[in-house]
């Protein structure tokens, strides 16, 4: 089964994470953010290759989850990271509020039915992770999921979901989903930041609404519950990387560096073919040549 490389972003599998503790910010060294983006192109050069053979050798699923808050810069990363890759062997689904039919399903379902076939890359900008996230921020949601049975102890029904995932992630990755999930840690002075260019550019103002306010008003609340995921749903086969978010040439090339890296581990080859394929291929290539004749 598939385990990830290691990565300085890597979330420990120990579950000892502290959110408080992670810098939104790259380290002095790599700030360079001319040096990122070249990076970030010889990287999405590199990833096309490898997509290549990925979609020719048929036997890999990659799933690729990102989670933030907003103003992080999800789709603008999937946008850079993903822009030389073939369309044909990539796919990107956006989950925001579930509908009346999702939710007469269990929380899995809606997600489970966009999952990538074997070839192809999938890219969720945000997944069935929203059900321990935004859902245990406001769990006046769950009255919409009619549970059958929710535990007088809260806490418990979030350490079920934790262990749904868990075992869910372990499934796909017995299968040969490759699994690279995404935390963008914004710090709070950048997205206020970033909301305040959302209302003074013009350009920007569709972005805003009054709920980024509201949802900005419960900050410790999430920092609590992305610290909480992450600490139960990091392993070895389906990683967290928490990617400091508030420099986004760096953002993005580190997203980039960790997908190639993870892909160059597969033992990917193109298909090979019989001798007797071979010497049909040499019939009809002469067949082809005669036309010209």
């Amino acid at each position: 089964m598939f385990e990830s490389v290691r990565h300085p972003h890597l979330v420990p599998f120990d579950g000892k994470l502290k959110v408080a503790k992670l810098s939104a910010t790259p380290p002095d060294e790599s700030a360079d953010r001319k040096k990122n983006r070249k990076k970030l192109r010889d990287l999405v050069a590199e990833l096309d290759r490898i997509q290549r053979v990925l979609y020719a050798d048929d036997r890999y699923a990659v799933l690729i989850i990102f989670q933030a808050l907003d103003a992080a810069g999800k789709d603008g990363t999937i946008r850079a990271v993903m822009s030389g890759v073939n369309p044909a062997g990539c796919q990107s689904f956006s989950f925001k509020q579930p509908t009346p039919k999702e939710l007469d399903h269990d929380f899995l379902w809606r997600t489970h039915r966009s999952l990538p076939e074997r070839g192809r890359i999938g890219i969720f900008n945000r997944s069935y992770y929203e059900e321990v996230l935004a859902v245990r921020v406001h769990p006046e949601f769950l009255e919409n999921q009619r549970l059958p049975y929710i535990s007088r102890r809260r806490q418990a029904l979030w350490k079920e979901r934790y262990e749904s995932i868990a075992n869910h992630e372990l499934h796909l990755a017995r299968n040969g989903t490759v699994i690279l999930k995404f935390w963008l840690n914004l710090s709070r002075d950048e997205q206020k930041r970033r909301f305040l260019a959302r209302i003074d550019e013009p350009d920007k103002n569709w972005k805003f609404s009054e709920a980024d306010i509201r949802e900005r008003r419960l900050w410790p609340l999430y920092m609590q519950a992305y610290q909480d995921s992450l600490r139960a749903t990091s392993k070895p086969w389906a990683p967290w990387y928490a990617i400091p978010a508030d420099d986004k040439p760096y953002m993005r090339r580190c997203v980039a560096e960790i997908i190639v890296e993870n892909l160059r581990k597969l033992p990917l080859s193109y298909p090979s073919i019989s001798a007797q394929r071979r010497e049909e291929f040499l019939q009809m290539r002469h067949e082809l040549e005669k036309e010209d004749e």
